[in-house]
């Protein structure tokens, strides 16, 4: 038919898509050195207008190419400042530079759906029906919580609208993955931008006391960081297992150091416990240097404690010292004051909770709470707990079975590594609200697609 390409021309095709993912790279890191100089700048140049200038851009952008847009928000995932667009009760209402462009390459991949029918909208994937379940709940039962009066309607809209960003990054992926030659390019920009936060978390840790992704406030929020830190690590580490190229092998083993120091900087504690299962998966699953995995393990036990950092030690350590003491199972624990409160936080919730337990009171119903799995169960019940269990198991299920259907090194790597990182995760939760966190969702949602579109893909030429 006269529409298909010949060799040749297929040939141009290629070399003008790589010229423009690199002219997407390039804009990018320009694009967000400018932000970064703009907001660190004596001279404090309004970022909103220069944004609001951009978003055109970045609209008619994704009309042309879905693949720069994309490429421009894997570097804003971590890159990007926040905005304080509203006030409410006890907590201000911020959104980032992600969030915005995020919402505008929805809207404008949207209308070109719209006007090319034949790239339909959305792939069917086995997530579909517990997302849109899960999403159906939360708006649910927060309409629920708001005629009670339990949820704040503006508070509750945002942290809705943040959950559905989620979901939209995920459905936008799945339908724009065409090739495996695609998906590299988007893991080595994804890679790149860890390598910037963790210069900038390393250079900075001085001055903030601990190690913080950039634009996190005059504080910032480690625990975050090290969630982010633990799903890049795993990728990493599969790669590191995986790659067929000496390259590959030596730029991740140097990626996989790197986030290892940043990570123990950020002194959280719950990403260290996180860490644990993440690096235990990586053992259990992997096929290749299991023994060097292992062997890397037992040195680490043995000499880690005398090497790492004093403050690393003094950090772990401190969480056993005597300021409460709670008798789980008859014995008695001591903790500090921030493990114990995460304690409490759980009895509370439940407590709440047993008032409620259908639908609970509502996204934000009872306001901030630094756990995933009681925030859930507090805003949508046990119905809700369930269908987020449900998307939980059906996330591993899916990374299970891609890494066992994969034939390619380089996806069992990336397939390995995604499950490691998740199952870090899920640990993760318990000492943070880590499946609404932006910075760690964002990463996730955008492998979450990849990763279910890796076995359609696997018999496909690599620039097909």
């Amino acid at each position: 038919m006269y529409w298909l390409p010949n060799k040749p021309e297929r040939v141009v095709h290629q070399d003008t898509r790589s010229g423009q993912t690199v002219l997407g790279v390039a804009v990018s890191l320009l694009f967000f050195v400018f932000i970064i100089f703009l907001s660190v700048s004596k001279a404090h140049l309004p970022i909103l207008p220069l944004i609001l200038v951009l978003l055109p851009i970045v609209f008619i952008t994704t009309f042309i190419n879905t693949d720069v847009a994309l490429i421009v928000l894997i570097f804003s995932m971590l890159l990007s400042p926040e905005l304080t667009v509203a006030e409410v009760p006890q907590r201000a209402v911020v959104i980032r530079i992600d969030d915005i462009l995020l919402i505008v390459v929805f809207f404008s991949w949207l209308a070109k759906m719209a006007i090319n029918k034949q790239l339909g909208l959305l792939r069917h994937t086995v997530l579909n029906l517990p997302i849109a379940i899960y999403i159906l709940v939360c708006v649910l039962s927060t309409a629920i919580g708001v005629i009670t009066g339990h949820v704040h309607p503006i508070k509750s809209s945002f942290y809705i609208l943040k959950y559905i960003e989620y979901f939209m990054l995920f459905f936008m992926t799945t339908n724009n993955i065409r090739n495996r030659r695609q998906i590299r390019t988007f893991i080595v920009i994804l890679l790149i931008t860890c390598i910037l936060t963790c210069i900038y978390a390393i250079a900075t840790a001085g001055i903030m006391g601990r190690a913080t992704a950039p634009f996190e406030g005059s504080k910032g929020e480690p625990n975050t960081l090290g969630g982010y830190l633990i799903l890049l690590f795993a990728i990493s580490a599969g790669f590191f297992l995986y790659a067929p190229s000496r390259i590959w092998r030596l730029y991740c083993g140097a990626l996989v150091c790197l986030i290892f120091f940043t990570l123990l900087q950020t002194l959280s504690r719950g990403s260290y416990l996180a860490f644990i299962p993440m690096y235990l998966t990586l053992i259990m699953l992997t096929k290749r240097k299991k023994i060097l995995l292992i062997g890397i393990l037992l040195l680490g036990v043995l000499i880690l404690p005398a090497v790492v950092p004093t403050k690393v030690t003094e950090r772990i350590t401190k969480t056993f010292v005597p300021g409460r003491v709670y008798k789980p199972l008859g014995k008695q624990i001591p903790l500090d004051e921030a493990a114990a409160a995460r304690i409490e936080t759980w009895g509370w919730v439940i407590n709440k909770w047993m008032r409620r337990p259908f639908l609970g009171y509502g996204v934000s119903g009872l306001g901030i709470i630094d756990s995933q799995y009681p925030r859930v169960l507090a805003e949508t019940g046990i119905i809700g707990l369930w269908i987020f269990i449900w998307l939980l198991f059906t996330i591993f299920k899916t990374g299970l079975y891609t890494y066992k259907v994969i034939q390619d090194d380089w996806g069992h790597g990336l397939a390995l590594g995604f499950l490691s990182g998740f199952i870090g995760l899920t640990v993760h939760c318990f000492t943070a609200g880590t499946f609404i966190i932006v910075r760690i969702m964002e990463p996730l949602w955008f492998l979450t697609a990849i990763i279910v579109m890796l076995p359609e893909l696997q018999d496909s030429p690599e620039g097909a």
